[in-house]
């Protein structure tokens, strides 16, 4: 049999089939051995086959079929391994709050590069709308200005009051999303807003330490009542950027792949090379300088801060 593999446990996955039919299968061994260097070589998200064991309604994922594309992760205990978040999505949704915690521009620019590396379309969208004071306004309308500028979609949105809520249901229509962002961004407070009825557990985030509890223990995904899914993600606390060369990095930010052909150099890091179009680029301003210091951060391999 054929399923899609909905939600993932660690060490089971449910599996729905075309008609419907929820099964919890566990690898066959084998998988274990195929050179696929993540903590988890099925994700949520996966086209599989499966069969059912003797005298059971439990079955035995023994094949993954061609992924159109997945996202990836580093793992933070173990940083020679990966974690793959998600495959074969349409598009993956970054929730961002500026406070509440605070989703720093790194953490963004992380994430979008991750995105450009695996050819998956990225949107972020500023929640807790609510909360914002005019000062607030004025610097979601800045980091906004800096994503836009580039090309990625921003949108504003309240979970709590319903704020643009609609809009993004409109965004997910027909579409397979990844939800995706810090703990306490409120992506199940989200979630819950666009599926009524759902009832997510929503954390709240810690006055101490300004981080947000873990709600999502396990990647899922969830069949929206207008078209679609979305798939739901434990809150990443830190996002390292996985299996990215120096020599192509460049190539994930788009203001600079836009300029690195008129580099004096062909082989220009972006770093001190004189003649080079992207240090000119952010010294005139055309480059915001949050997003240069991010590409400097990930070139240098200081890439693991939240």
């Amino acid at each position: 049999m054929q399923g899609l593999v909905i939600k993932s446990t660690g060490s089971w996955y449910q599996v729905r089939t075309e008609e419907g039919v929820d099964y919890d299968c566990r690898i066959k061994g084998k998988f274990r051995i195929k050179g696929i260097q993540t903590t988890n070589p099925v994700a949520v998200g996966d086209i599989v086959d499966f069969e059912l064991e003797p005298n059971s309604d439990k079955g035995v994922i023994d094949r993954l079929r061609d992924r159109r594309n997945y996202i990836i992760r580093k793992s933070i205990n173990l940083s020679k391994q990966a974690q793959i978040i998600a495959a074969n999505m349409d598009q993956a949704f970054l929730v961002v709050t500026l406070a509440s915690p605070r989703t720093s521009l790194g953490f963004i620019d992380r994430f979008l590069a991750t995105a450009e590396a695996y050819d998956i379309p990225a949107v972020l969208v500023f929640n807790k709308l609510d909360l914002f004071s005019e000062e607030g306004l004025e610097i979601l309308a800045e980091y906004q200005e800096i994503y836009e500028h580039i090309g990625y979609p921003c949108y504003s949105v309240s979970a709590l009051n319903g704020a643009n809520v609609q809009l993004i249901a409109e965004l997910l229509k027909d579409k397979v999303t990844l939800f995706s962002g810090h703990s306490g961004v409120g992506k199940s407070s989200l979630i819950n807003a666009l599926m009524p009825g759902m009832d997510l557990k929503t954390g709240h985030v810690s006055e101490a330490t300004d981080k947000g509890q873990h709600t999502t223990t396990f990647a899922e995904m969830h069949e929206l009542p207008f078209g679609g899914y979305l798939i739901d993600t434990p809150g990443i606390r830190e996002l390292g950027v996985f299996d990215i060369g120096k020599d192509e990095l460049g190539h994930y930010f788009r203001e600079i792949r836009e300029r690195m052909g008129d580099c004096r150099f062909n082989n220009c890091r972006h770093i001190n090379e004189p003649g080079c179009a992207v240090l000119e680029a952010v010294e005139e301003g055309e480059i915001a300088p949050s997003r240069y210091e991010s590409y400097v951060s990930i070139y240098y391999g200081h890439d693991t801060r939240a």
